[in-house]
């Protein structure tokens, strides 16, 4: 009895020990960060102006690779993301509301609230109206006259259709009585491209997507409660009448079923990479909007996004 006593607690120990150390050499190798929005929305910024910093909390040489995987607004990355080896070494971009809202519309999605390690969320991001400059249409109140006028007749470029630019634009139709015509884009890059160069007349984006782009837009609101700290001159559209308080939410998971010790190493080098006041600068340069919501908490998070898609899609069913 006494050696099959002492066989199990060594054993035992050896196998904590084994985890141990595999924890303390995680990662060994590349890790893949897939974002499922093309190089230069907001998303890709925030993906790759983060993961430096957490490559730098990670230790042990580290190295995160950037994938862009861009289409069906986001869903082809993160179903690759829900459908990986849950080993720590597939992370992926996570958008809120965009991806619980394509659980619902009837999309073909293969994944569920239950599909993930929810590690951090790390970005608010307000929306923003903008036209092209060409059109005349450089104020709010010109915008909802002429959709007034002409129901359906002007064209609003985004990123995607059952995405936080939908869900504000959504809401402003239902706030001011208007109707616009949507047309999705392959992430925000060509939305804005397509704005630039007059091939639609407006376009819901987010803050983080138009800072360095302000000379090249009217910028006609921005849907957050209070201004924004990144363009303290452009007035909410609460302000200006409409009661639209909107955001894209940005953070990163894992598939389901990571080990939570590699979990917790990764929540932990996120949240020091947070607090690196040198990412509070390089986030703010690029106007994301920062803001810390991990673990359990940011499961919880989802959750609440989910049900705000389902009531959205209830009242006015985007598909």
């Amino acid at each position: 009895m006494k050696h099959f006593l002492k066989a199990t607690v060594l054993a035992v120990s050896a196998s904590m020990m084994a985890a141990s150390v595999a924890l303390a050499a995680y990662p060994e190798k590349e890790i893949q960060m897939l974002v499922g929005f093309s190089a230069g929305g907001g998303t890709d910024v925030m993906a790759r102006t983060v993961a430096p910093f957490v490559e730098k909390y990670l230790g042990n040489g580290a190295k995160i690779v950037i994938k862009n995987i861009p289409g069906a607004g986001g869903r082809i990355a993160v179903t690759a993301v829900a459908e990986a080896a849950p080993d720590g070494y597939t992370l992926g971009t996570y958008n809120l509301p965009g991806v619980m809202a394509r659980t619902i519309d009837g999309s073909s999605v293969k994944y569920t609230a239950d599909s993930f390690t929810f590690l951090a969320n790390m970005v608010n991001d307000p929306n923003v109206i903008v036209t092209g400059k060409n059109t005349g249409i450089d104020t709010l109140a010109k915008l909802l006259d002429k959709a007034k006028k002409e129901p359906g007749a002007l064209t609003v470029g985004m990123a995607a259709l059952s995405g936080d630019d939908r869900f504000a634009l959504t809401t402003l139709e239902n706030a001011t009585g208007t109707k616009f015509n949507v047309v999705p884009f392959k992430g925000t890059a060509p939305t804005r491209s397509a704005v630039m160069g007059g091939h639609v007349p407006v376009a819901v984006m987010n803050v983080s997507e138009v800072t360095s782009f302000r000379n090249e837009f009217n910028v006609l609101g921005v849907t957050s409660t209070n201004r924004s700290a990144f363009a303290p001159d452009i007035p909410t559209l609460k302000e200006q009448g409409a009661n639209v308080i909107n955001g894209s939410l940005r953070g990163f998971v894992g598939p389901k079923g990571m080990p939570a010790e590699i979990a917790a190493k990764l929540i932990s080098a996120f949240k020091k990479a947070y607090d690196d006041p040198k990412l509070q600068e390089a986030m703010k340069a690029s106007g994301n909007v920062t803001e810390w919501t991990a673990g359990d908490d940011f499961k919880a998070l989802n959750a609440e996004q989910l049900q705000r898609a389902k009531d959205v899609f209830k009242a006015t069913p985007w598909k």
